[in-house]
């Protein structure tokens, strides 16, 4: 285990001690501070975005409105929707753990632009903020997509969540702006490309789509809003407007946004796995590249949201191509990952169960994912709870699962505290039980017929609805605990060495917590970002 000496003379305060009072982790520019605001901030609004779930899953337990009508359903569906993903999903990897590791892992002491880092945590508050308000004004009943016209038509209050929508867009372009930044200028002179640890590759990739999509989206929410607010006629086909182009527009950015959620959770898996195996990386290259690629093709690919829509015959075909295409390089990642673990040491702790656990759930997802691909098939499974469960197997199963797996890996140098591991196991035991309960029963009720988005539904798909329910409430219990018991530990848990799982990376060299500073010293670059010492205190 290799770690920076601290002075017994000078041991410099870490960041949570070095400044006390809420003014001065509002107006600070440490990117430590400013990941923590984030992750605070994520916490409520995934706990509200999941209340709401468990909400219209308590509605669906039997056929028939038990609890509120069709409308109110609809509007809680909307909000659910945009809470998790713009709100937790999309920013919740990178802003979080990107902002507090990204310089460590390069040797830099901070990012390029550290009051626009914290400008882009105000655009996230001012947008959560308002999507809140969006509830108090009526909630809005369009969907997360806001598809048009009914956007443009209906009487739910838009401006609010399409507001926040635009706001937290402009919060992931100066974040991904200030990642390349930081990547290009602020690396420590050994760290080359190819010795930059993957988790930074994986987050130069996703800042680059951040950076170049999200203005799309950006552009076409405006269009919105002004043909409903001023009567332009862009989207309403009642005055010569073009519904189709609003979903291609929508689409171009919010099927990149997929792999702003996935890529930043695949870099972590591909600092875990190595970890906990206690081997060099199988294919660093491949995993650097695919990272690139998955990214590249992944722009590409965003009509296969609309094969139903009315496309011509060439271009379904084209984008189903890409669809298969871009399976290629996360099947490169599974592969080297698995190749990884292979004739290695592997230690089960809690970062490393759930990380296995991602393999399943997202293997599963990319699996099915190639089902939507297929043309044939599209067609028939096409806006029914098949693609719901789809989406959460990726998305849920995927990048929160990763989420989750990267707290309970960075928590003891985040906080210098360790959880307990029973408790931490026993959560992702019931988590992954009450996930498959939750979300498998949906394919086998959408291959029959059922619809997404229905707030009642037919006798024959009683038992998937009710599994789902039961399993939704399995689900909540272990995030409760898991949550829990990492909290528990601030207060309660031992104190954690410099380097608990026996990284190899820069942050497990820094002292725990990590001082303002980042380094104490010049650190130690001789060995690479997956070479690992011996000897591990556990």
């Amino acid at each position: 285990m290799t770690s920076i000496p601290v002075s017994p003379v000078y041991a410099p305060a870490n960041y949570l001690d070095a400044r006390r009072g809420i003014w001065s982790w509002l107006t600070t520019t440490d990117h430590k501070r400013i990941g923590i605001l984030y992750f605070i901030s994520m916490l409520i609004f995934f706990l509200f975005g999941a209340a709401l779930a468990v909400t219209f899953r308590l509605e669906l337990f039997s056929p028939g409105m038990q609890l509120f009508s069709t409308d109110v359903y609809n509007r809680l569906l909307t909000l659910h929707g945009v809470t998790m993903i713009f709100l937790f999903i999309i920013p919740g990897i990178p802003a979080i753990f990107g902002n507090f590791f990204l310089p460590i892992m390069l040797g830099a002491h901070d990012v390029a632009f550290p009051r626009l880092n914290l400008a882009s945590w105000y655009c996230f508050v001012i947008g959560g903020v308002l999507a809140l308000f969006a509830v108090l004004a009526g909630g809005v009943d369009t969907g997360w997509t806001f598809y048009v016209p009914y956007s443009i038509k209906t009487q739910a209050n838009i401006l609010y969540p399409m507001s926040a929508a635009f706001v937290l867009g402009w919060s992931s372009i100066l974040t991904g702006l200030n990642f390349i930044t930081t990547v290009h200028t602020l690396r420590a002179r050994e760290i080359t490309w190819f010795k930059m640890p993957l988790f930074i590759w994986s987050l130069y990739a996703t800042s680059w789509v951040q950076l170049l999509a999200t203005p799309i989206v950006g552009i076409t929410l405006v269009m919105v809003l002004l043909e409903r607010f001023t009567g332009v006629a862009l989207f309403d086909p009642e005055r010569g407007g073009d519904p189709i182009l609003y979903q291609h527009m929508f689409w171009i950015y919010s099927h990149p946004a997929v792999y702003i959620m996935i890529l930043p959770a695949m870099g972590v898996v591909s600092e875990i796995i190595p970890t906990f195996s206690r081997k060099t990386i199988f294919g660093y290259k491949f995993i650097a590249f695919s990272s690139v690629a998955i990214a590249s093709i992944g722009s590409l690919v965003w009509a296969h949201h609309m094969f139903t829509a009315g496309m011509a015959d060439i271009a379904r075909i084209v984008f189903s191509f890409l669809t298969f295409l871009v399976a290629v390089p996360s099947a490169i990642k599974v592969f080297n990952w698995l190749a990884t673990m292979y004739k290695g040491s592997i230690y089960l702790g809690p970062p490393m169960v759930w990380t296995l656990m991602f393999i399943v759930l997202f293997s599963i997802g990319g699996l099915t994912g190639l089902i939507n691909g297929a043309l044939s098939l599209n067609v028939h499974i096409h806006d029914t709870s098949f693609v719901v469960a789809h989406f959460h197997y990726t998305m849920f199963g995927g990048a929160a699962v990763i989420f989750f797996a990267a707290m309970h890996y960075w928590w003891p140098k985040m906080f210098g505290r360790l959880y307990d591991h029973g408790r931490a196991h026993l959560a992702a035991g019931l988590f992954f039980v009450g996930f498959n309960m939750t979300y498998f029963p949906l394919f086998i009720a959408g291959i029959m017929g059922m619809p997404r988005r229905y707030a009642d539904y037919l006798p024959e798909y009683v038992v998937y609805h009710r599994l789902s329910t039961i399993g939704s409430w399995i689900m909540v219990s272990a995030i409760l605990l898991m949550f829990g018991n990492l909290i528990y530990s601030l207060w309660k848990g031992r104190r954690a060495a410099v380097n608990p799982w026996g990284g190899a990376t820069l942050e497990w060299q820094v002292p725990t917590p990590p001082p303002v500073e980042n380094f104490v010293g010049r650190p130690d670059l001789s060995r690479g970002p997956y070479e690992y010492p011996a000897e591990v205190e556990r």
